[in-house]
């Protein structure tokens, strides 16, 4: 287990607004997504289910929650390369926090870099169903 205590949501959505400063350009910041994306965790392909299953994006997205509320992980893969880098956004900024903390934090990053300006409108779908899902799974563990 990591030893090291992750930042806060508002932290890791601090530094991905840092990073995504960086380039210049979409073409550059798009890179860098799919790059991101390559360096999602293996995903086993016995999770790829209906129940996993993100509905509302236009690639096939699934998000598997484990853990408790005290602190939530989240695994989750796209078969879109933009979007696995999507996803790795969002596991840094919501994975392995409290469900409190969760549903209480607000996508910030993705206007902050640009990114609702920037994607299309399925895409812009996508990603918040893949939220709603990602913050009912830590209001279920509340209770």
């Amino acid at each position: 287990m990591n030893t090291i205590a992750s930042p806060s949501a508002a932290q890791a959505q601090q530094d991905i607004a840092e990073e995504f400063a960086f380039f210049g350009d979409w073409t550059e910041r798009y890179q860098y997504l799919i790059d991101l994306g390559k360096q999602l965790p293996p995903f086993p392909d016995d999770w790829k289910t209906e129940e996993y299953r993100v509905h509302g994006c236009q690639s096939m997205v699934w998000l598997v929650p484990s853990g408790d509320a005290s602190r939530m992980h989240f695994d989750a893969t796209s078969d879109s390369a933009i979007v696995s880098g999507l996803i790795a956004l969002v596991l840094r900024v919501y994975s392995d926090r409290s469900a409190a903390e969760i549903v209480a934090t607000e996508p910030a990053f993705i206007q902050q870099i640009g990114l609702a300006k920037h994607l299309s409108p399925t895409r812009s779908n996508g990603l918040a169903a893949m939220l709603v899902k990602l913050k009912a799974y830590a209001a279920a563990a509340l209770g």
